[in-house]
């Protein structure tokens, strides 16, 4: 029911001349999804007061409720057409009344940690794109039929809405930038194997699929005391975003998750200087997948020992510095960060290896990321020691990945199993640092147990790396056209 009703939605949705694409699609239904959340969470704490016999103040006024404008009933629980707001009075009621309530929150709320400061925050960054009241009000009708009530419930609706988020990605422009596919999220956390009582960092959070797996992972690694359950609830995960479409989609992936009130910010992470990051601000552990191919200004850069325009590489360095002592890292990047020889590069090359233990780099193959022909690595490292050795893992499939054909479980299953003892494997191998060139720390990926193969590529396979290289050649332009 939950899917047919996702569907039903987007057809909705394509049909308003406000909503122009996947991404206003996945918009749109996130602040009304939010809302049929609120009024559910409303319910359940109401519920729970009065068993306890407790008065319980809701935290939205009665006005603004979901029952009152959204979603009135008559007492045989079918919608109140008469009291129902639709076409131009329900946009209005919206975009004159709604709004402005709920981003007054931001203001009155106790702290940032509250959901009420949520609130605040995700109607301060959007606005109703819907320009038909009557198609608003089939969106609210279709909504409501959705509940969020049982572990179920918000389980199911979790799957259909990451769902969303992989489409909106798959749509173009977005590939790598709101979705990192979930079976590599899942690998970098059970290498990296966050315990509850760490604490657990995001600074380029996007759809927050790291913090929601992690989340899934360290839910289910035991049976939970109701104190433990508290510390995931409002401890553990915390996370930064600097654009609104992916702060409000990371907050609404996080609740459907089970996260009530997420700790995640709306600010650019870059534009903080590191020499400012203090013990208190710094986290256990680090699981991250920062923008490839952005370029940033020259303001921002001065934030950073080693200057770059390069986003990834200033995150990395914002990583590094956040992690505490002894703290763990599973960080994605271009694979040409390991190799490439301007200045920049050789120096954060040589800082990560003399502040920490990079124990792991897995090589990942084109298409990892759907719609993006970047190649990828990912780096594993703890912070406190200079690295040894290094253990590389290079995951060469039978197939080609694509959206057809996407990366899964089984496919690094080998990886995680070796990582285990850091064996030796046609697919891996150790790299001593003594035996890296000392003056560029140059790690490149060069696999010396592969067999060298005779057999020429088919053409097929040509034309998939030309459509690749294309891809990454109009990334690189858009980029710089954006500076211009």
């Amino acid at each position: 029911m939950f899917e047919q009703t996702f569907k039903n939605v987007d057809d909705i949705l394509h049909k308003d001349a406000g909503c122009g694409s996947e991404l206003d699609y996945v918009e749109q239904t996130s602040w009304v999804l939010f809302l049929k959340y609120l009024d559910d969470l409303d319910q359940d704490r109401a519920t729970a007061a009065e068993l306890e016999g407790k008065t319980y103040t809701s935290i939205i006024s009665p006005e603004y409720q979901w029952s009152t404008w959204a979603a009135p009933k008559l007492p045989n629980g079918e919608l109140d057409h008469h009291n129902a707001k639709t076409g131009d009075d329900l946009n209005d009621f919206v975009n004159i009344k709604l709004w402005p309530y709920l981003k007054s929150f931001k203001l009155s709320a106790a702290s940032p940690a509250t959901i009420e400061y949520k609130i605040g925050e995700i109607f301060s960054e959007l606005k109703n794109r819907i320009q038909s009241g009557y198609n608003l009000r089939e969106v609210i009708n279709l909504i409501d039929s959705l509940r969020f009530r049982t572990y179920a419930e918000k389980h199911e609706m979790s799957h259909l809405y990451e769902g969303k988020i992989k489409n909106m990605g798959n749509a173009g422009r977005n590939g790598g930038e709101y979705y990192t596919p979930r079976p590599l999220i899942t690998t970098i956390i059970k290498v990296v194997n966050p315990q509850i009582g760490e604490t657990v960092y995001d600074g380029a959070v996007g759809s927050a699929g790291f913090l929601c797996e992690a989340f899934d992972y360290m839910r289910n690694s035991k049976s939970l005391t109701t104190a433990e359950s508290e510390i995931l609830q409002k401890r553990t995960f915390y996370g930064k975003e600097k654009k609104s479409l992916a702060y409000i989609i990371g907050i609404m992936n996080m609740i459907l998750h089970g996260v009530e009130a997420p700790n995640i910010i709306h600010t650019n992470t870059l534009a903080e200087n590191i020499a400012d990051i203090q013990e208190k601000d710094r986290y256990d552990v680090v699981l991250a997948n920062p923008p490839f191919g952005g370029k940033e200004r020259a303001e921002v850069q001065e934030n950073f020992p080693i200057r770059t325009g390069e986003t990834a590489s200033l995150f990395l360095q914002h990583f590094i510095k956040i992690l505490r002592a002894g703290g763990r890292a599973g960080v994605v990047i271009k694979n040409t960060f390991l190799s490439n020889t301007d200045n920049a590069s050789i120096a954060l090359r040589k800082q990560l290896l003399e502040n920490c233990n990079l124990h792991t780099v897995l090589d990942l193959p084109g298409g990892t990321f759907t719609g993006a022909g970047v190649k990828t690595v990912v780096l594993f490292f703890e912070k406190g020691s200079a690295t040894k050795k290094v253990w590389f893992y290079s995951l060469n499939l039978d197939r080609n990945l694509g959206k057809t054909n996407p990366l899964n479980e089984n496919d690094l299953a080998e990886f995680v199993e070796l990582q285990k003892t850091f064996a030796d494997s046609e697919n891996s191998w150790t790299v001593n640092i003594k035996d890296v060139d000392q003056n560029t720390f140059d790690l490149s990926v060069k696999n010396p147990n592969k067999k060298e193969e005779v057999a020429l590529r088919s053409p097929q396979n040509i034309l998939e790396e030309m459509k690749a290289l294309d891809e990454e050649t109009a990334e690189i332009l858009k980029s710089i056209l954006e500076l211009i």
